[in-house]
């Protein structure tokens, strides 16, 4: 597979690769749960995968200092990059916030930086499961 150029890309491409990545993975984790079921296993990968979910988690990301600074940045790149579709039922800042969230994990992904990934992935399905990410919070 072609290595890409990661510092180059801009926020919207890295969101698509970190989009990718952040379904198989969710998916790969409530899979290896028990769940069977492709309607159960749809309802639940929303808690993760929606535009929502995506705001709460860099919320709960943002209290704990969790990112850092390398990190941040390619969060910004893909929170401020300028998209071209409208939201889906979400408002316009949980949206960028969501594309923010998939650019950093595209970034982890390309950087090949994947123990730090796997570890994110896993607080990420902690801060879920746990319910901080509801949105009774």
């Amino acid at each position: 597979m072609e290595q890409l150029d990661y510092q180059q890309m801009n926020g919207l491409s890295l969101a698509y690769i970190g989009d990718a990545i952040y379904e198989l993975t969710v998916r790969n984790h409530l899979v290896s749960l028990g769940l069977t079921k492709v309607n159960d296993l749809q309802k639940k990968s929303r808690d993760y995968v929606s535009a929502k979910a995506h705001a709460a988690l860099y919320q709960l990301m943002e209290e704990n200092h969790y990112l850092n600074d390398e990190e941040m940045v390619y969060f910004k790149r893909g929170r401020n990059a300028k998209s071209y579709t409208k939201a889906k039922n979400t408002n316009v800042v949980a949206y960028r916030i969501s594309t923010g969230v998939e650019a950093m994990i595209g970034y982890l992904y390309l950087s090949q930086q994947q123990e730090r990934l796997t570890e994110m992935m896993e607080w990420i399905f902690i801060q879920v499961e746990s319910g901080k990410t509801n949105e009774s919070r």
